[in-house]
């Protein structure tokens, strides 16, 4: 994919993430178009917004905490967000998109603010960057983009995808003996409640 009509947004990153997340932002910035193409999405948004979804990521977790406190009421922070700093970059991204990068656009900042939990009643672009950050090709493991791959070739594929995602992450939150925030289980039961 050619990124040049991006270079300010790559340099930027380039200088503020990790190799590794950098990568990752790229890899989730193709999915996105891939699934952007795939189910009508708008390209160019998705692409954006792909790219831009970890740009707070590799901020020390105190001023991530900083961000979210002083703008808590407009992102409608859920009190389980805060038990997991991992989650903080999401809401924190936000503002770094809108300050750093100029990003006015309200559809790619909320899909910047919803990439890691997700919500009930996800719009479609907020789905497909939640979803290309689960499965994206470059630096998720290959086993496990298998097992959702393939939900994206049934009938409400997209949905049967990210009902999928949710199942594995909750094992693995299960397993790990880690908090399962409540809006996970209610956008879990909302998706299967699609489908069984």
């Amino acid at each position: 994919m050619d990124f040049t009509r991006d270079k300010n947004i790559i340099d930027k990153l380039k200088q503020s993430l990790t190799p590794e997340r950098f990568e990752h932002s790229i890899g989730v910035a193709e999915e996105a178009v891939f699934l952007a193409e795939k189910y009508g999405a708008d390209i160019e948004k998705a692409r954006i917004a792909g790219l831009l979804h970890d740009c707070a990521k590799c901020l020390p977790k105190e001023k991530l905490l900083d961000i979210i406190v002083k703008n808590r009421d407009i992102w409608a922070i859920d009190e389980c967000e805060l038990l997991n700093y991992k989650t903080f970059h999401a809401p924190a991204g936000v503002l770094v998109a809108e300050k750093e990068y100029g990003i006015s656009d309200k559809e790619i900042l909320s899909a910047i603010r919803w990439h890691t939990l997700g919500k009930k009643d996800m719009t479609l672009l907020e789905k497909i960057i939640y979803l290309a950050d689960k499965i994206e090709k470059r630096t998720r493991p290959a086993e496990y983009r298998k097992q959702i791959e393939g939900f994206l070739e049934m009938d409400n594929g997209l949905d049967r995808a990210i009902l999928e995602s949710y199942k594995l992450t909750i094992k693995s939150l299960v397993d790990r003996n880690l908090v399962i925030c409540y809006p996970t289980i209610d956008i879990y039961n909302s998706l299967l409640k699609e489908f069984y």
